[in-house]
């Protein structure tokens, strides 16, 4: 029998690294949540573009997600590998959170473990896991729960690992011990709004989707890209990290990932573009089995492609 909250959120937390998390932080749900003014500032200005699920009024109150709540356990797992890109033009570039397994499946196989063992330890306790499939925002709840901060290029930075992390959390019933919010830590340093070749940045911490590279060779579901966007991709096909590779918080601490599911696909590293500007979708299918890539349809990787072809200077 449990004596204490703080009893049960330290032996949570020694779960959640047992299970191989990276980070894990708890934040407390106030008994009157209040209303995210930024997030209706953000959608009001349709920076979300075409991404209506943005809209559902679950992500400004946590409450009509599960009505019991009272914690979120918000854990962080590192994905960085060392691996490096092609600097050539003829190659195509997937940003990195996708060069391996799918994250939603590892990190859902761990948020199930952790689930599942609360269950087991806790009496009458309830738990709900997401990792980015429900209407959680769950930058937020990181920085409350001190994994990191909302940086601004609007992604959640760590200080052991920089940004590349996915984050994940459990909702809960219980009543437990809260971290402190983390602090933010960027600084003066612009170097990701400075090197957005689109100014998808407008403001610290606020991404206008309509201009973000990662926006349109992932979401974008229209059959041509916008002829503003087609020709500053830059060999994108899939996901832009150009935000995350020239932070300084990302170039000094990043660390090898120790789970071995987010080690590249070789063919990911490397693509052709005239690879992918004809690739079948059977090709397609058995190419990107148990990937995050599954999200990228045939068409629209073609048409990133091709987008990026078009681009290149014409050899004579």
């Amino acid at each position: 029998m449990y004596q204490s909250s703080a009893v049960i959120s330290q032996e949570i937390k020694a779960q959640a690294l047992e299970l191989g998390f990276s980070k894990v932080g708890i934040a407390k749900v106030d008994e009157v949540d209040s209303v995210d003014l930024r997030l209706q500032e953000w959608l009001k200005n349709g920076y979300h573009a075409d991404m209506a699920w943005m809209e559902n009024p679950k992500r400004q109150n946590i409450r009509q997600v599960m009505p019991e709540v009272r914690s979120l356990i918000c854990v962080a797992l590192n994905y960085y590998t060392p691996h490096q890109r092609p600097t050539e033009p003829e190659y195509g570039k997937i940003s990195r959170y996708a060069w391996g397994r799918d994250y939603h499946k590892v990190m859902h196989k761990k948020l199930k473990a952790l689930s599942s063992w609360l269950e087991a330890k806790i009496e009458g306790i309830q738990v709900r896991y997401y990792a980015d499939t429900g209407p959680i925002q769950d930058k937020i709840w990181a920085q409350r729960a001190g994994i990191g901060w909302i940086a601004k290029n609007a992604n959640v930075i760590t200080r052991e690992y920089g940004s590349w992390v996915f984050l994940g959390e459990i909702l809960t019933n219980m009543d437990l011990v809260p971290d402190q919010p983390h602090t933010p830590h960027c600084g003066t340093c612009t170097r990701c709004i400075d090197m957005c070749p689109t100014n998808a940045i407008t403001s610290p911490g606020t991404i206008d989707a309509n201009r973000c590279i990662a926006y349109h060779t992932i979401e974008n579901r229209h059959q041509e890209l916008p002829p503003e966007m087609r020709s500053q991709l830059q060999g994108w096909v899939a996901g832009c990290d150009i935000c995350q590779d020239v932070c300084p918080w990302n170039q000094r601490f990043a660390q090898p990932t120790t789970v071995a599911e987010f080690q590249p696909y070789p063919s990911n590293l490397a693509p052709k573009l005239v690879e992918l500007a004809t690739i079948s979708d059977p090709e397609w299918d058995k190419r990107f089995t148990a990937s995050a890539l599954r999200r990228i349809k045939p068409a629209m990787l073609r048409r990133n492609a091709r987008a990026n072809l078009d681009a290149l200077p014409a050899t004579t």
